[in-house]
């Protein structure tokens, strides 16, 4: 099962959508060389490590998570991954869309306002189980088991581990420039300005955008223009756009170019990732 993409020996990856859970994306895999560079997601990350151990770079610090163990991330958060073990890690991931969260949440009447994980990483066992088990279901076709099992999980997650979704504090003129810095490179991505011409725009000096983009996003702004054309093309990729069309579209050179950043911010590479679309 999965993808090797010619990737060190010993690792595997499946990425993927099943059709009965629309909106929920699903990874389960072994890496043992592969590094997650720093990216964010537009949904909740909830995974479980079943084997090894993964080392989560997080702004509040690395967190190394092993077997039995369940990573909470909320949207928008800025992480790393990479192995914390020469044997790498295994787990079992939901990328679970926001309106799911919002929904459940409702269900059982979870704090008032946006949903979020107030921890980093639990053991749980019961519950590291509970997401392989919704993986094991979609993977054998099961949709009533599949859906039942993940509602259950995310409210296991929520009851025992959220609170309202902590608003990001805006703070004057700085946050105001990283805001409009991020909504000209989503204009502009396929030909972005420099640092310098961005900050004349915004009336700022590079130096201050730099640091007020770091602060409001995790991450300098060429990092998360990478992170924000590998969300676009797979956005792409899911519409059925060929992936030499997709790199061009979203400001990558050519194909290779799309390829690496999207295996190492996605796991798995974009053709692998189309065809698990397409089927």
């Amino acid at each position: 099962m999965g993808t090797d993409g010619g990737r060190g020996s010993g690792e595997w990856a499946r990425h993927w959508q099943y059709e009965q859970l629309p909106g929920l994306d699903l990874l389960r895999a072994h890496y043992v060389r592969h590094t997650f560079p720093r990216h964010a997601h537009d949904g909740y990350v909830i995974a479980a490590v079943t084997g090894g151990v993964e080392e989560i770079g997080l702004p509040g610090g690395t967190v190394r998570a092993g077997p039995g163990s369940v990573v909470l991330i909320n949207p928008e958060v800025a992480h790393t991954a990479r192995a914390g073990a020469p044997e790498g890690w295994a787990y079992a991931t939901l990328y679970s869309p926001r309106e799911l969260i919002t929904e459940v949440a409702a269900e059982i009447a979870t704090p008032r306002g946006t949903p979020g994980f107030t921890v980093d990483m639990v053991a749980d066992p019961q519950g590291a189980r509970a997401i392989t088990e919704v993986h094991r279901a979609a993977e054998a076709g099961n949709a009533l088991a599949a859906d039942t099992l993940l509602r259950g999980v995310v409210a296991r997650m929520l009851s025992r581990h959220a609170g309202p979704l902590p608003a990001r504090p805006v703070r004057g003129a700085g946050a105001a420039d990283a805001e409009r810095a991020r909504a000209l490179l989503e204009e502009r991505m396929a030909g972005p300005p420099s640092l310098e011409q961005l900050a004349a725009e915004l009336g700022t000096s590079p130096f201050a955008l730099l640091r007020a983009f770091r602060e409001r996003y995790g991450m300098p702004p060429h990092t998360w223009l990478t992170d924000a054309r590998v969300r676009r093309a797979r956005r792409l990729l899911d519409a059925g756009t060929p992936p030499a069309e997709a790199a061009v579209t979203v400001g990558f050179t050519d194909q290779p170019h799309l390829n690496r950043h999207f295996t190492r911010i996605v796991g798995v590479p974009p053709g692998a990732y189309r065809r698990e679309r397409a089927g």
